[in-house]
């Protein structure tokens, strides 16, 4: 007969904790916030901006989410501009995910994937240098920062970047906050993202 399971001493430290759920509440609150704030800054940055993108893209709602589970750990994320479809993306995603970080990334995939990487590529020394990574992993939700997942979009990177690009079927360019960072304190991380869209600008216009 299996064993009956058991608490040990720290699990049951934690079961009696009664100050960290109404603490979870409030910045689960206050994030919400900040993802709000974000969102309307990002409708500024869009505001006349021409996109290389499918057509029906979600440029004025976007998508806020919440969960609990990514990795076993909550997240809460805002889409825009949103569109996505089994073989298109076309996607600014902000994510907060408790315990690991904050990430700004550019999700694309489909008939402009090609336009996309040029792009990259054109804008090189631009974005050479600015804290940015290309998605080196084989799924678009992977959102880890560990270095085999993940390629420093750096000036002596260059040839690595462009030797990793023909191969992706997607391309994924992201931007890591700790969580530690000034900005939360501060309150900028609207600011923040609305500095990370305006640098990847030239990904994904015209």
């Amino acid at each position: 007969m299996d064993q009956s399971p058991s608490l040990t001493p720290d699990e049951q430290r934690l079961i009696q904790d009664t100050h960290f759920y109404p603490a979870k509440a409030v910045i689960t609150l206050k994030v919400k916030r900040m993802l709000e704030e974000l969102h309307a800054a990002l409708k500024e940055e869009i505001d006349g901006t021409s996109f290389v993108a499918p057509e029906g893209v979600d440029v004025t709602v976007g998508q806020f989410v919440k969960g609990e589970h990514l990795h076993d750990f909550p997240y809460q994320y805002l889409d825009f501009p949103k569109y996505f479809t089994n073989d298109e993306k076309f996607t600014f995603r902000s994510l907060f995910w408790w315990g690991h970080h904050f990430i700004f990334a550019w999700i694309l995939e489909g008939l402009h994937l090609n336009r996309y990487k040029q792009n990259l590529l054109y804008a090189y020394d631009h974005l050479s240098d600015r804290n940015l990574f290309l998605s080196m992993a084989p799924t678009l939700w992977a959102w880890e920062k560990r270095p085999e997942l993940i390629l420093e979009i750096r000036k002596d990177t260059r040839r690595q970047v462009e030797m990793a690009l023909p191969t992706r079927p997607f391309l994924k360019i992201q931007r890591f906050v700790d969580l530690n960072d000034p900005i939360f304190e501060k309150g900028e991380l609207a600011q923040a993202g609305g500095e990370t869209f305006r640098l990847l600008k030239p990904l994904v216009t015209k």
